[in-house]
């Protein structure tokens, strides 16, 4: 494995608080301190792995809008298994192999489970874990005079609270964004008798047992939940704004499962009228409707925003000019192989602090999101997409590695993510068991005995 000590300092070494011990805030870890920062971690769970760390707690408010509810980091439910193959889901640095070991599970499309154990055998292969401040809550992060940023935070220790306030040269936000929920607007909602949950909520389908659900959404959670709830619901009837027509109706394999257009409105006696005319009883909506970026602790005085889903404005999803490089994001972008993303992201960050690496000047940066911005609008892209980056991931990581001075992304990963989507597409039921790539897994696997 390639070696876990920091190369020298470099010219110059910044003071950095990472937001985060997630994948994203564990790579970055890595990153800046390989180029010679000063890191420290934040972390409100006692252990590393953010969303990759399963619980059972589900929040007190099941759709997520009470701000005073209990607040539950998660979304992963218990029998979720990766849609993305390991070889191409680990980091660059550190293989995603599969190991022997009895809670290890070897299948390429492996459980929540594995992920969280390799991401702790990460931590432990570069001494990340001595990084992080366990149990320590950000709760604010501002711009001082002079260019440095405040981080206040509370510690859990021994029972009490210790707060902190602290100073640092630059912030990297890595707080991931499956924990504030986006809920469906449903005409007539609060007049309806049944039931809501928000997929974030979703742990098992016991609780959903011989019931009438209604589920709003089409993407990889969506299609999981709907399967897993229909071996034991009386009925799933799946609302979706992005299915053709022909597909309507049962679902093939299933006795139980219907898909509809979306939801015309909803009524007081628990009917659920769709678009297609169609009318179901129901008992409880399950929306899997995706979530919004929430960054509640960070004080930009107006130079970030959240508008739609839109967080900006932002120079290659990363620095937002005015700020750059003090304050920077790393993980935003999504419909992506997230991890050597983040490294990416986390190599550019570390080398431009560091100054090896330049920016373009503050009004070149905002020339460049304002020409972004327009290429979305002429083509129609709802602003919330904007972080959407499933067609031009590969194109955008390889710039970040231009930058860098580093090798682009692996011909073999990127056809096999492609080879990935098209038999998931082709076997929705099966494709995480049965593939037909067996010649990428061999590259990918020869690629990785190079850089041992």
């Amino acid at each position: 494995m390639p070696s876990s000590q920091p190369t020298p300092p470099s010219a110059l070494s910044r003071s950095v608080a990472i937001i985060g011990a997630g994948a994203a805030g564990l790579c970055a870890a890595r990153e800046l301190r390989l180029e010679g920062h000063n890191v420290a971690v934040y972390e409100r769970e006692n252990q590393i792995g953010g969303t990759w760390v399963y619980t059972p707690k589900v929040e007190s408010d099941p759709i997520g809008l009470d701000p005073s509810r209990t607040l539950v980091h998660s979304s992963l439910y218990h029998s979720l298994r990766t849609n993305l193959p390991r070889e191409a889901m680990g980091f660059r640095a550190y293989p995603f192999s599969a190991k022997d070991g009895p809670q290890r599970d070897p299948r390429r499309f492996p459980s929540h489970r594995e992920v969280l154990l390799y991401l702790e055998d990460y931590a432990s292969e570069f001494g990340l874990s001595e990084l992080v401040r366990f149990e320590t809550e950000v709760c604010y992060v501002g711009l001082m005079e002079g260019g440095k940023w405040e981080v206040r935070s509370r510690r859990r220790r021994d029972g009490e609270q210790v707060d902190l306030d602290e100073i640092y040269d630059a912030v990297v936000v890595c707080n991931g964004h499956y924990t504030e929920p986006r809920i469906a607007e449903i005409p007539g909602i609060d007049a309806w008798p049944g039931e809501q949950l928000h997929s974030h909520n979703y742990r098992t389908p016991e609780p959903l047992r011989d019931q009438v659900i209604i589920l709003i959404g089409s993407a990889a959670s969506a299609v999981d939940i709907s399967r897993d709830i229909a071996r034991v619901a009386k009925e799933v009837h799946i609302a979706s704004r992005s299915v053709a027509d022909g597909a309507f109706g049962k679902q093939p394999g299933y006795d139980n499962m219907w898909l509809h257009s979306m939801i015309e409105s909803v009524h007081e006696d628990g009917t659920v009228v769709f678009r297609d005319g169609s009318v179901v009883l129901a008992d409880v909506i399950l929306h899997c409707t995706g979530y919004k970026y929430h960054f509640p602790f960070l004080e930009t005085n107006g130079a970030v925003t959240v508008d739609d889903n839109c967080v900006g404005p932002l120079y290659k999803h990363v620095f937002p000019p005015v700020l750059a490089p003090w304050l920077s994001f790393i993980g935003l972008p999504w419909k992506v192989v997230p991890f050597p993303m983040f490294e990416f992201q986390s190599k550019w960050i570390a080398g431009v602090l560091s100054g090896r690496i330049a920016l373009p000047s503050q009004e070149e940066m905002m020339e460049d999101v304002k020409a972004f911005y327009s290429t979305l609008k002429a083509s129609g892209t709802p602003k919330r997409y904007t972080h959407n980056m499933a067609d031009n991931q590969f194109e955008y990581n390889d710039w970040l590695a231009a930058e860098c001075g580093i090798p682009a992304s692996e011909e073999w990963r990127e056809e096999m993510y492609s080879a990935a989507s098209k038999n998931r597409r082709a076997r929705p039921e099966t494709y995480r068991d049965e593939w037909e790539d067996e010649h990428l897994v061999l590259e990918a696997h020869d690629d990785f005995k190079k850089n041992l």
